[in-house]
């Protein structure tokens, strides 16, 4: 398993903050009145405020009172909150003997009973909050409820935001290998009854016959590759006696395996052949996915135990309408010659030649030809998002190649795209750890810890940070 692991890259995403501090010792009502530890704070869905209302200096007349109502505003929002009012001695019993309150007031006191008033009060999270402004309405108030003066004064512009889950991708460096691939394809060359000699102007041979040298030379004129070995299978068609299609298949391989070495001049241990004498797994395949009367008849007898001249005898025997059907439209296309190339491709270390071949000839890249290109990229950018696209498609069972996708895929918020490629990324301590991530980005906290205590467990060091960031958001 490839396991060279050198990148972690912080995910975008908003901040989360537990809580915002004015400066201390905010005087109000002309220096009478000074606010202490303010702090607003969000959690939960819920905004929670703190201070610490220093009323010391004030000088309350006995039909008078002080009310102190803070509040959250912006331009088109206000919610007050509860008030404080530190009331003169005769205004302080009038509210006693008729249990009245202005709305709101949370607490009454009395004009040098207290020197602080510990301020709390917790509200529901209302998303105009984020950007609002925490003031305070500071009343003078007579008797009769009639209001001699108040001013708005601010305390503290807010800037919260609910807390949010960043995550840290973890991508995966693959291990340098050979660049080995392979070319293959299939021509059906025309040979005269009972023949096995290569006629190459007979029929559609120039056609089929071009097929092949065709593929060789795509190989072979690209100066940037090494042919490793060509394969050659030959097949015939089950009709006449087994015996007589094996020679057939057997000699027709190898006038094919000559025509390619006259025209390429290639040693012969490049050229590898084998022989397929009749091509029953073919005939099987084409009767399945045909509308046959007889379909499933067929199908029994080609999937028997019987030797191969008894079964192409009784398929004959017993449906014969479909046998001549099938030797007419079937069994010619059972007589073919598989071919592949394998090739090996030089490796890259010039940074702007991959970046180029990504974009015309990306099979000729190794994953970590991908990756070294994408270190030099934007974190982010579309040709960085890209490269990992490009590489997943170019190795779609490659464990790393599906990790770094799935990676990307949530960079860019696909977490359908990002499950898909999680589901083939395997069970590297890397892997367990993306699907942690998956999870917490998905609101899942409990599997994201359970995931990601896996991954921690495992060595994947970024594994404590983000259990950390679910214990701040999920408490």
């Amino acid at each position: 398993m490839m396991n060279n692991r050198i990148a972690k890259i912080i995910g975008c995403g908003l901040l989360f903050l537990s809580g915002i501090s004015a400066a201390d010792a905010q005087p109000l009502t002309d220096g009478r009145v000074s606010v202490h530890n303010l702090s607003v704070s969000l959690a939960n869905g819920k905004v929670f405020i703190a201070m610490d209302v220093d009323v010391s200096a004030l000088n309350v007349k006995s039909n008078r009172e002080v009310v102190f109502t803070p509040a959250l505003t912006d331009e088109e929002n206000t919610r007050e909150l509860p008030a404080v009012m530190i009331a003169g001695r005769n205004r302080y019993y009038h509210h006693l003997r008729n249990g009245k309150k202005r709305p709101l007031t949370t607490e009454l006191y009395r004009e040098g009973e207290v020197s602080v008033v510990e301020y709390r009060t917790v509200v529901p999270y209302e998303k105009w909050m984020n950007q609002a402004r925490l003031v305070t309405l500071n009343e003078i108030c007579g008797c009769l409820d009639k209001t001699l003066a108040g001013e708005e004064e601010p305390l503290l512009k807010l800037e919260l935001e609910p807390k949010v889950f960043v995550p840290e991708f973890v991508y995966i460096r693959p291990e340098a290998q050979p660049k080995i691939n392979v070319l293959e394809g299939s021509a059906y060359i025309d040979f005269p009854v009972n023949r096995t000699e290569i006629y190459e102007n007979y029929r559609r041979n120039p056609v089929e016959l071009q097929k092949i040298l065709s593929t060789i030379d795509a190989v072979r004129k690209d100066a940037d590759t090494r042919i490793i070995s060509l394969t050659i299978k030959g097949y015939a068609s089950p009709e006449s006696p087994y015996s007589n299609n094996e020679r057939l298949a057997k000699g027709r391989t190898r006038a094919l395996k000559e025509y390619v070495q006259k025209q390429y001049d290639f040693p012969d241990t490049i050229i590898a052949t084998s022989y397929e004498p009749e091509d029953w797994a073919g005939l099987e395949r084409a009767v399945e996915g045909s509308e046959l009367e007889n379909r499933d008849g067929i199908l029994r007898m080609i999937r028997s135990d019987m030797n191969p001249d008894s079964k192409e005898w009784k398929i004959k025997k017993t449906y014969p309408e479909e046998y001549a059907w099938l030797l007419k439209n079937v069994y010619p296309g059972l007589r073919h010659s598989d071919y592949a190339v394998k090739y090996e491709v030089c490796a890259y270390t010039d940074v702007e030649e991959i970046r180029r071949l990504l974009k015309t000839k990306p099979q000729k890249l190794s994953l970590n030809e991908m990756y070294m290109a994408a270190q030099e990229m934007e974190i982010g950018s579309e040709e960085y998002n890209e490269t990992f696209d490009i590489a997943v498609r170019m190795f779609p069972d490659d464990e790393v190649a599906n990790l770094n996708a799935a990676n990307t895929a949530m960079r860019l918020h696909d977490m359908k795209k990002a499950e898909r490629y999680l589901a083939r990324a395997g069970d590297m301590p890397e892997a367990v750890y993306a699907r942690g991530v998956f999870a917490a980005l998905s609101e899942d906290y409990g599997t994201a810890r359970s995931l990601l205590s896996q991954a921690k467990e495992k060595g994947v060091a970024e594994a404590e940070v983000m259990l950390r960031q679910i214990e701040e958001i999920d408490k």
